[in-house]
């Protein structure tokens, strides 16, 4: 058998005794909720003013460190007492819960267009800090194409600057996506900012998209650092994440099946399916 696919077999026999144990997330001291007393004149907008929120909340909750945030792109912090700021902490006390299934669940009587657009910024800023911690060791001469194990190859295209879809090598790919997710979330007529204006209608089309295309990110991870993401100490908090990542997408069926192959035995350990 090849070397290098017996190391992975073996590695992802660990993965999957880490996905059978309980939710991993520490226990913290549960936030109180801020949505019992909402009305729903006052949920008019879970995500307008809080968009791009602070990537140090995502470093606790997740333990990740600092050690490398070449493409670490920080954000904002949702300004106080704004409705998204009150979303973001309900996501943040969820999380300190170790319930990664209570975590992901619309909260009653909340937009869903809202909730996944302040989450769609929560899971960017995630796999934003975990390919950090890689940048030098993802290289052009190490990943010459963004792969996810020998049967999966993923192109570039964005469909406006790039139409035709290229290959490019793996931290070419990232950079692509990560400045194309800015680009959306930037855009106020596909993310609004302002008071009263609605989600256009392909709204959960784009976010689809998006996960559909950090998911890559995750799988190329797995497939070609995890060695190097255990040397680093750093496998509890990429198992986290990305359980929480899959749960999530698979409660709002945000990524077909089929495209979920690469790690098909991670994701249906997580779902136990």
């Amino acid at each position: 058998m090849n070397q290098r696919i017996h190391s992975h077999r073996l590695a992802f026999r660990g993965i999957y005794s880490y996905f059978a144990q309980p939710n991993p997330i520490p226990k913290k001291k549960k936030i109180p909720s801020f949505f019992a007393g909402c009305s729903s004149s006052s949920s008019a907008s879970l995500f307008r003013t809080s968009r791009l929120i602070s990537w140090n909340t995502t470093m606790s909750l997740f333990g990740l460190g600092s050690r490398n945030q070449k493409t670490f792109r920080p954000k904002k912090s949702a300004p106080s007492g704004s409705k998204g700021a009150q979303l973001q902490k309900h996501i943040d006390a969820t999380l300190g819960s170790g319930n990664l299934r209570e975590a992901v669940r619309l909260p009653p009587g909340e937009d869903i267009n809202e909730w996944l657009a302040v989450n769609t910024v929560d899971f960017f800023n995630q796999v934003n800090i975990l390919y950090g911690t890689l940048t030098e060791f993802c290289t052009s001469t190490n990943c010459p194409t963004m792969s996810a194990g020998p049967k999966y190859e993923y192109r570039w295209a964005d469909g406006v600057t790039v139409k035709k879809p290229i290959e490019v090598s793996a931290p070419k790919y990232v950079e692509y996506l990560m400045d194309w997710i800015e680009t959306q979330l930037d855009d106020e007529s596909v993310f609004p900012q302002k008071l009263g204006v609605p989600f256009p209608g392909n709204f959960k089309d784009v976010v689809k998209t998006i996960f559909k295309r950090l998911f890559r990110v995750y799988a190329h991870i797995y497939h070609s650092h995890f060695q190097k993401i255990v040397s680093l100490k750093e496998e509890a908090h990429l198992n986290t994440c990305f359980k929480h990542f899959v749960l999530f997408t698979w409660e709002f069926r945000l990524i077909n099946k089929e495209e979920l192959a690469p790690l098909n035995e991670l994701v249906e350990s997580i779902l136990q399916l």
